[in-house]
């Protein structure tokens, strides 16, 4: 039966028909947004919820039998858990305090297009892969930041109260600069008082910020991908491994019990011919030839 469940996952129809179902789902919860389209189609909306959520029960089930007599290595994978996790919270009740809850879980199972295409996965595995280098550079950033907004409020503070007048303020100001978003427009308010020191000041601003800074974080990503590349060919070929050899025990237990059955007929073929009588001449009937 494992085997059964094993192939039917494992099948390249089977996961397109998930995705479409996952893709359906995400279609279905924007619908249920719309008042009047759940005024009229109430029912058939919550049927068909009804049968996303049975197909989706179906795939854990088999994804759980298919391990055999471990169904709980089906939890040492995260994303595994991930799916487990979105489909027993779609199982809470409709009604009571775990509405908002349910229509929440609704919305969160289109990601688990997450799990159903390798690629996003590997992207969304190094994103947070990542996370740990990029707190650093992150905690570089602030501290730029903070450093960059006390200057400007010592330089520019009394001349543009309304871009450095509080280090709330100035902070808030620099974050529209580094996103390039009418930074001109806090150059052109600066220039007037101190045009030299307001140029240098955002220009290396910008180029710490934005050049050096956002080009650290993308090289953290693609580091991770990489990373997350080789880990993810690892456990394809470590899960390629364990079927093979799951094959082999299969056929080696099955030329074990050819082995014992032949074993049986050849002691059954022993224990016959033991027990027949000799068809050899009796010693007396050869004495009586010999006289």
């Amino acid at each position: 039966m494992s085997r059964i469940a094993q192939r039917i996952v494992e099948a390249g129809s089977f996961r397109a028909a998930i995705t479409a179902v996952i893709l359906f789902a995400g279609v279905l919860a924007g619908v249920e947004t719309s008042a009047a389209i759940q005024a009229q189609h109430g029912a058939l909306l919550h049927a068909l919820d009804a049968a996303v959520l049975v197909i989706f029960v179906i795939e854990i089930a088999l994804k759980l039998l298919a391990h055999g007599r471990r169904p709980l290595d089906f939890f040492r994978d995260g994303w595994n858990v991930f799916d487990f996790s979105i489909v027993v919270l779609c199982l809470l009740p409709v009604g009571g305090p775990f509405a908002a809850v349910l229509r929440l879980v609704r919305a969160l199972r289109v990601l688990r297009l997450i799990t159903a295409l390798p690629k996003l996965q590997l992207l969304v595995g190094a994103l947070l892969k990542s996370l740990g280098a990029m707190g650093y550079v992150g905690l570089l950033l602030a501290l730029m930041f903070y450093i960059y907004a006390v200057t400007g409020i010592h330089l520019f503070g009394t001349q543009s109260p309304q871009y450095f007048g509080s280090l709330p303020v100035a902070l808030v100001s620099l974050f529209q600069v580094i996103t390039l978003d009418n930074w001109s427009d806090l150059l052109s308010a600066t220039q007037r008082a101190a045009p030299v020191a307001a140029t240098a000041y955002f220009v290396t601003f910008i180029l710490l910020g934005t050049m050096i800074m956002l080009n650290l974080f993308i090289g953290i990503v693609m580091n991770s991908m990489s990373e997350m590349h080789v880990e993810m060919d690892g456990q394809r070929q470590s899960a390629r491994a364990q079927s093979e050899a799951g094959s082999v025990l299969g056929d080696l237990s099955a030329l074990g019990r050819q082995l014992e059955a032949l074993r049986t007929q050849v002691e059954s073929v022993r224990a016959r011919v033991a027990s027949e009588p000799s068809g050899g001449p009796s010693p007396t009937g050869a004495k009586g030839i010999r006289d």
